[in-house]
């Protein structure tokens, strides 16, 4: 499962990098996100998938799961869902303001 994981992970590095180097803003934006869920698959594939009772102390001893990646990866999925929103709002008054989502336009360079 976790060279399942580890591929899936790649993959998601891979299209996040080629979004992110495209010229359209929209597409960056997005591949800034498929990023994130990238780093969220690692770190949860980091953490060894474990099956297991919740982490409660009930006085049984068994199999727990460790919370602590759980944790990590929410915040990280609300921080980066913060962020995400705040890309698409900059895209969309770029958009308003200049008429166009290409970066290169947006710079200010022409190539004539």
């Amino acid at each position: 499962m976790e060279v399942w994981m580890s591929i899936t992970v790649g993959v998601l590095f891979t299209i996040g990098t080629y979004l992110i180097l495209t010229r359209s803003l929209l597409r960056i934006v997005l591949g800034t996100s498929l990023l994130s869920h990238g780093v969220h698959l690692l770190l949860l594939t980091m953490s060894r998938l474990k099956s297991g009772a919740a982490p409660l102390l009930d006085g049984h001893s068994g199999t727990y799961t460790d919370p602590l990646p759980q944790a990590l990866i929410l915040t990280s999925i609300v921080i980066s869902f913060g962020v995400t929103s705040l890309f698409f709002v900059l895209a969309y008054r770029a958009y308003q303001e200049l008429g166009t989502d290409d970066m290169e336009e947006l710079k200010g360079r022409d190539d004539e």
